[in-house]
């Protein structure tokens, strides 16, 4: 399981947890969600490094794509070259080339945006995932000190 899961498993047994009466607070397992939790951010790293991975690759493809274009320029002048003798082949050649290039620039750039949009997408969905865990700790720190509260009023109305 690996982090988002884990996180996602901790906000389920939040949902799911059997509440108090006559209260918002709900009953978790301290133990589970702690242990859950911990689970759950020793992954980060890992689903981290997977994200760089990503980022790793995409770097890689835009190189490739580069290259490839280059490549692609290089030929296109070679050609170029082999054709200078008839003006008509010239301009053919000069056409093609920087249809070539062209092609090559917008292929680049689709593959640039589809990487992104993929690692965007990621992103998004971790940021989710522990914007709501963030804000469940923060319920239930909420809920943990609201209870503290109410036992040091028990016990002053007890003294009484």
């Amino acid at each position: 399981m690996n982090s988002v899961e884990k996180l996602a498993a901790a906000i389920t047994m939040v949902e799911e947890a059997r509440g108090v009466p006559l209260s918002a607070s709900c009953v978790v397992h301290r133990g589970e969600m702690l242990e859950l939790l911990d689970e759950a951010k020793e992954s980060l790293p890992s689903d981290l490094e997977s994200a760089l991975k990503l980022l790793a690759a995409r770097d890689a493809i835009i190189e490739e794509g580069r290259v490839s274009a280059e490549q692609m320029i290089a030929i296109a002048r070679e050609d170029v070259a082999r054709m200078v003798e008839q003006t008509s082949i010239v301009q053919l050649a000069r056409d093609e080339a920087r249809k070539i290039i062209d092609d090559a620039r917008t292929l680049v750039e689709q593959e640039k945006a589809e990487v992104e949009e993929y690692i965007d997408g990621r992103l998004a969905t971790l940021e989710v995932i522990l914007n709501k865990t963030q804000d469940a700790v923060a319920r239930g720190r909420e809920r943990l000190a609201g209870a503290n509260d109410k036992d040091v009023l028990g016990q002053l109305s007890d003294a009484d």
